[in-house]
């Protein structure tokens, strides 16, 4: 049992070392212009979501949440969005690897009027550490994660880091 819990109590404090230097580095490059939602408060919610991946194809045909819509980045078109999500007061959560072109996306949503928009804390990198599943070009579920860039990659902890 002592055993047990000194293991729970490593787990704990990892969990947090790792917290603090993602939460600094969003802290650098985000303004919070879009709240966060954390990977554990989604998988509480039961509110439908529609969730928006604002990263390239190559890197959603590797790993997406299930049932998200690749809306882009650089690609981006609110024409697009306003077919898709005609109604402005959906729950949407944007997301990429860690948070911050889901940032920028969120801020063009709100801008046009979307009222129910969130960022999701640390992106698809920590919905994966968090153990939630993630979903290949053919949904079909992978521990791949693609993670944007060489430097990014150390911010995954569990799953396949896969960068081109």
């Amino acid at each position: 049992m002592k055993n047990l819990i000194l293991f729970i109590l490593f787990l704990s404090a990892t969990a947090s070392f790792a917290q603090k230097p993602l939460d600094k580095l969003l802290k650098k490059h985000n303004k919070e212009s879009v709240p966060y939602i954390k990977a554990s408060e989604l998988q509480n919610t039961s509110s439908e979501v529609i969730y928006l991946d604002t990263r390239a194809p190559h890197e959603y045909a590797v790993s997406h949440l299930k049932d998200a819509i690749l809306v882009g980045y650089n690609n981006f078109s609110m024409d697009s969005i306003k077919k898709i999500i005609p109604n402005k007061t959906s729950e949407i959560v944007v997301y990429c690897t860690l948070g911050m072109r889901s940032e920028a996306i969120g801020e063009k949503l709100k801008k046009a009027g979307y009222t129910h928009v969130k960022n999701l804390y640390g992106g698809i990198i920590t919905w994966k550490n968090n153990d939630f599943p993630v979903y290949n070009r053919n949904n079909k579920q992978t521990d791949s994660v693609h993670t944007y860039s060489k430097s990014w990659r150390k911010w995954l902890k569990n799953g396949i880091q896969v960068y081109e």
